[in-house]
Formats: structure tokens, C-alpha cells, sequence
């Protein structure tokens, strides 16, 4: 990064940031843990000379702490697919179930939000359409951090609702569907042919928050790629030229993934599992009544504590489709 002329191309210099700050994130806790191995070693010896039973017992202790962190060491060397280590782009779209589902797409949202934050990750609001009566219709979020799309992914299917309505008077049980959905974000030069002709650019005005110039101007970009179907859209840049080039780089990521489809099995078994946002396609349910569970349907895994999940707690759900996609052999190329 000391190299002259390294920050001359930003956007090339971030993703070598990015790629280095994984894989710091890799090493650095082996090295530490390499460390405190030699030091339990040595200090095991010495209460052992000593007859030390309360040092001995301390160790033990200690011991049972490094191979927790062994575990969590090892559940990252699964994130090992090239596209892992990068960026992301996060989305997350309501579902049948009309104003119960844009509240359901509103409070996965807070929840994945809290758990960028308890992970450090950075994260930038690239397009949001609000429900008409509450919560989102839906978001499209940039997410930046060591393995962030390989982590993320781990989230991409439809996800399950059983709750009371706080939108039904008469107190009824309503099931209520969001998908979340997460391709990598890739370099400039992704080797990606988009032909003028098979693409649709539409400029509106934006309906976020961001001040007047957002809502002033026709700044908002939509991309409708017209052989493929598949539609990205930013509203968040400041200029319209920014918004497209921001969207051209989403629409990118989803063309290059989508051939990846076609080539790698493991990759479109993932994006097979999102299928409709509706009944019989949900990768987890969320159940508040009649009782408190969630249950993910891909690996069995479930928990009672809702309100921790709901409040960003996902990292057992992760680990448990990571051990689980390792042993499908779902991580081959």
C-alpha cells in the first residue's frame, strides 16, 4: 500500500484493502493464539513443579476459552469460495402478506443492521421503497467487511413470520414473508458484456431521505436488463450519473452471478433455495405465537431466544449453515 501510485485508482486500491484486511482477519488470530499456546505451555510446566492445583485449574479454564476461538478460526477457513472475502450487496424484499410483510421487511432490517454493527461492518443505504401504510416494500444496502458477502450469503432465502398482527383488530395470527438477497460486489474489470440495446435506463425522482436536492431532481436511476428480467436501481448518490454508475456496477454483480449459475453447482443450489417469497419456500421461520421459536429448515438449527436474534444475535444460524454447506460439499467448486 506504501507502493507510489497505489491510491492513484481508488476504487482498485479498496478492494486490495478489503482483500488484505480478510485475510488479516484470518492470520492474526492464529498468530495470537500460536502465542498463548507457547505461554499456557510454559506456565502448565511451572504450576506443575509447584503442585499448584488453583494455577492448574485456571489453565483448564483457559484452555476451554482458546478452542472456542479454534472453532470460530475454523468456521472462517469455510468462507473459502473466491467471492467470500468481498463486499456485498444486501437486499431485502417484502413478500406476500401486503402491510404485515413491509413491517416484517422493516424489523429484518433493524435486525441485520445490528448485527453490521456488532461486527464492525460498514454499511450504505443504496435504494429504499417504503410500504404504503408501514415498514419497507424494500432495501438495497452496500455491506463492507472482512467476508462479508461469504458470511451474508449464509442469509439469502425467504423468511417466515407467525405472529399477532398489530395491524389486525381483531387480534388474529398472520403469517407474513420477506426475502433477503446478497451478491458480491466485484471489481471494475469483471469480465461482463452489457450491450446498450438490451438495457432500459429510467430516471425518477427519489422518495428517501436526503435532503431537497434528492427530491428535486430526477436523479434516481432504474436499470432493467431486458433479456435476463433482472432490474437494479440506486437512489442514494447525489448526482444521477453516481446512481447509475452504482447501479451498472450492481447490475454487474447479478449477471456475473447468474452466468456463475449455470457453471457452479454450489452457487445455484443458493440462489435456487430463494425461490418465491411465499408459502412453502421459506429458509427460516420466526415464530411468536403460539410459542417463541426459530427454526432454520435448511440445517435443523433452532433456538428459544427470539428477542436476542431479533436484536442481531445471528451467529449461530450462520455457523450452523456454514458446517452444514461444508458437509453437503456445497463449498467445492
Amino acid at each position: 500500500m506504501s507502493k507510489a501510485g497505489f491510491w492513484d485508482n481508488p476504487d482498485s486500491a479498496q478492494s486490495v484493502v478489503t482483500q488484505l484486511s480478510a485475510l488479516k482477519s484470518l492470520v492474526e488470530p492464529v498468530e495470537e493464539i500460536q502465542r498463548e499456546v507457547k505461554d499456557i505451555e510454559e506456565l502448565f510446566e511451572l504450576a506443575e513443579t509447584e503442585s499448584d492445583i488453583e494455577e492448574l485449574g485456571q489453565l483448564e479454564d483457559d484452555l476451554d476459552e482458546l478452542v472456542k476461538r479454534c472453532e470460530r478460526i475454523e468456521l472462517t477457513g469455510l468462507l473459502s469460495r473466491p467471492e467470500d472475502m468481498k463486499n456485498c450487496f444486501f437486499s431485502i424484499h417484502a413478500g406476500a402478506g401486503g402491510t404485515e410483510s413491509c413491517d416484517w421487511a422493516s424489523i429484518l432490517l433493524r435486525m441485520y443492521t445490528r448485527y453490521f454493527e456488532a461486527n464492525k461492518y460498514d454499511f450504505k443505504e443504496l435504494d429504499l421503497t417504503p410500504g404504503e401504510e408501514a415498514g419497507i416494500r424494500s432495501i438495497t444496502l452496500r455491506v463492507s467487511g472482512p467476508f462479508a458477502f461469504g458470511k451474508l450469503s449464509c442469509e439469502t432465502g425467504v423468511h417466515r413470520l407467525v405472529r399477532i398482527s398489530p395491524f389486525d383488530a381483531n387480534k388474529r395470527r398472520h403469517t407474513s414473508f420477506a426475502a433477503v438477497d446478497v451478491v458480491p460486489e466485484f471489481d471494475e474489470d469483471i469480465d461482463v458484456e452489457i450491450k446498450d440495446a438490451d438495457i432500459r435506463v429510467d430516471c425518477y425522482r427519489a422518495s428517501g431521505a436526503g435532503g431537497q436536492h434528492v427530491n428535486k431532481t430526477s436523479s434516481a436511476v432504474r436499470i432493467t436488463h431486458e433479456p435476463t428480467g433482472i432490474v437494479v436501481q440506486c437512489q442514494n448518490e447525489r448526482s444521477q450519473h453516481n446512481n447509475r454508475a452504482q447501479a451498472m456496477k450492481m447490475l454487474k454483480a447479478r449477471l456475473y452471478m447468474l452466468e456463475q449459475q449455470k457453471r457452479d453447482d454450489h452457487i445455484a443450489k443458493l440462489y435456487g433455495n430463494k425461490g418465491e417469497i411465499a408459502w412453502g419456500s421459506q429458509i427460516r421461520s420466526y415464530v411468536l405465537q403460539p410459542y417463541q421459536m426459530i427454526k432454520d429448515h435448511r440445517t435443523d438449527f433452532q433456538v428459544g431466544n427470539l428477542e436476542a436474534v431479533l436484536d442481531g444475535d445471528l451467529d449461530e444460524f450462520i455457523e450452523a449453515f456454514l458446517r452444514h454447506r461444508a458437509k453437503t460439499g456445497q463449498n467445492k467448486k
